[in-house]
């Protein structure tokens, strides 16, 4: 990555109400050039989960989900819809932790979460349903790469893209978005092996750069105002063929199990 002068993140903006089965390349370029901004060489697209999971059809409307007994007896000890408690169940691999109300678990794609991903906020369905949930993309990196290849057929420079979602953290108050999905990027951009200016070998400083990313675009995009696609411009991220499995610790090194 050439050393930048700065950078900015701006919004997309005029994407419509996302629909299953819409093509969201094609949505997203429409409003790229509606507002004279086409992607440039070096760009990253960050795209919420949520449009990539309605494109999906990855939305419950929970009138359709029959709560098992585990679940009952969740959401009965802590007021919560059984019906809800039974889509985290089905969607985690792995239950972390189950405490005060609230359930840590273990994602399909490896990511460690609250309610592994199922969520309420900013969903309805097709005719404005309100009881509805949205999942997490059955393979976040595979969106990623579907909708960065949509981008260059309709003549978009090859970009890096990131499917982001909004995460807790361990020791900190707040959520933020991270990286559930890349394509096109190293999602990692890593120090080991150079010296700092104290004359120190890095050995272990590897920065989660898709997380960064993730995180700068949020604030424009705005959970109330309906923005689903940011650009990160003028970091000239080089391209390159990865995923976000990097960013998933391996068992072994994960001091949480």
């Amino acid at each position: 990555m050439s050393e930048p002068d700065g950078y900015r993140v701006f919004p997309v903006r005029g994407i419509p109400e996302v629909r299953e089965g819409d093509d969201l390349a094609a949505l997203i370029d429409a409003a790229l050039r509606a507002q004279g901004t086409p992607l440039e060489p070096g760009d990253v697209l960050v795209v919420t989960q949520k449009v990539v999971s309605k494109a999906e059809g990855r939305l419950v409307a929970l009138a359709d989900v029959e709560p098992g007994d585990r679940a009952r007896a969740w959401a009965a000890a802590w007021d919560k819809d059984p019906r809800q408690i039974e889509l985290v169940l089905r969607e985690a691999v792995r239950i972390v932790r189950m405490e005060r109300g609230v359930i840590i678990a273990e994602t399909r794609e490896g990511w460690i979460c609250a309610n592994a991903g199922v969520d309420q906020s900013n969903v309805a369905g097709p005719d404005g349903e309100v009881d509805v949930v949205s999942l997490l993309p059955l393979d976040s990196s595979a969106s990623a790469r579907r909708i960065r290849a949509g981008l260059v057929e309709r003549g978009q420079p090859a970009v890096g893209l990131i499917v982001s979602d909004t995460f807790g953290r361990p020791w900190r108050e707040g959520l933020t978005n991270v990286a559930i999905g890349v394509s096109g990027m190293d999602p990692l951009l890593s120090y080991v092996g150079q010296t700092d200016d104290a004359g120190y070998d890095l050995q272990v400083t590897v920065m989660a750069l898709a997380d960064e990313l993730a995180a700068a675009a949020e604030p424009v995009m705005n959970k109330l105002d309906r923005v689903p696609v940011a650009v990160v411009r003028g970091l000239n991220i080089p391209t390159s063929e990865h995923d976000a499995s990097t960013l998933v610790r391996p068992p072994e090194m994960d001091m949480f199990r």
